[in-house]
């Protein structure tokens, strides 16, 4: 019997992880997570289009072009930019300040050679704190006092519009867009793919990601992995990692600290659902990234959020936890 065609799934490491939002400490520069990811083991990097990684007024055709040929020189590819978005402000000039950035971003990404956007339907934002680190809860609050009492209908609309011409411009710009199933507007997978296909554009893809997906269930995940099927371009995972013991098993703590809660560990996961998740994946053909993030509020330990010697240990422990996955995914797909 011959053996089953597999996709490729490879590591990459996002730039938020390192933006100096959550954990007490400056951002890295793009140059030193560049050294970073090469040094721990990745094979690519994510740039966050924002301040102050990737914002696309700091980033000019001539510099774009010298990063980019740094990221080449280094062994590494850039998996992707990701567009920190909201199209679903019912005040038309946010829409419009809006899609003039995703513009930008479009031109930037091409100029880094990336070829892959991630956007989002909409994204309410997030805070630093002063006694450092980040949160959810206030611009979580002034997007929900915004959108209160417009119907679902007339939000989803405006997305749609803004999508559309976003579509084009990166079309324009030979720019692919990979809309993520991420909250508030989106609330299943099922809404991902309902806006590729309004929208209608080979410019438009899906970012599927396992831990905001609504059901993750192992069946559920692969069916998932399966409608969504060759408009998958893109994908991440993240959390918390740690070993209680040298050469000890990696253990993922459950976390609780989005959208206003406070940080809490509620136990550990038991089951890996990256596991289906990554399997059907390799079973699609998928030939892409998956990139970590650490974007969520820290522990306090002291009083003090923790720094950026917390962040260095996630990721390498989060490379050694999705390497051992996608090895044990081939592993049964082959057996």
């Amino acid at each position: 019997m011959a053996k089953p065609v597999l996709g490729e799934v490879k590591p990459a490491l996002y730039s938020v992880t390192y933006l100096g939002l959550w954990y007490l400490g400056d951002a890295l520069t793009l140059e030193q997570l560049l050294e970073r990811a090469k040094r721990f083991g990745y094979q690519g990097i994510e740039i966050e289009a924002k301040r102050p990684h990737g914002f696309p007024l700091d980033w000019p055709a001539k510099r774009c072009e010298e990063f980019r040929k740094r990221v080449v020189d280094t062994g590494l590819a850039i998996s992707g930019v990701a567009a920190m978005n909201d199209f679903s402000s019912p005040i038309a000039e946010h829409r419009e300040a809006q899609l003039a950035n995703v513009r930008d971003a479009i031109r930037m990404t091409a100029d880094l050679g990336a070829r892959v956007l991630r956007v989002f339907l909409a994204w309410p934002g997030a805070h630093r704190t002063p006694e450092g680190g980040g949160r959810y809860d206030i611009a979580q609050k002034i997007w929900d006092a915004t959108h209160e009492g417009i119907p679902e209908t007339q939000i989803w609309s405006w997305c749609r519009e803004c999508l559309v011409e976003a579509a084009r411009m990166a079309g324009d710009h030979g720019v692919t867009l990979a809309l993520q199933n991420h909250k508030p507007v989106i609330k299943t997978y099922h809404d991902v793919l309902r806006m590729v296909r309004e929208v209608g554009s080979p410019h438009l893809k899906v970012c599927l990601d396992a831990p905001i997906m609504e059901n993750k269930e192992a069946e559920y995940l692969r069916k998932a992995v399966s409608d969504v099927g060759g408009l998958q371009i893109q994908s991440h995972f993240g959390g918390e990692y740690e070993r209680k013991t040298p050469g000890g098993p990696i253990l993922r703590p459950i976390v609780q600290s989005q959208w206003g809660a406070p940080y809490a560990r509620k136990g550990y996961f038991q089951d890996n659902f990256y596991l289906p998740f990554i399997q059907a994946l390799l079973e699609t053909g998928y030939k892409g990234y998956i990139g970590y993030e650490l974007c969520h509020t820290l522990p306090v330990v002291n009083g003090k959020t923790v720094g950026i010697d917390f962040v260095d240990s996630n990721a390498r422990l989060a490379l050694e936890f999705i390497r051992e996955t996608i090895a044990e995914a081939k592993r049964r797909l082959v057996s």
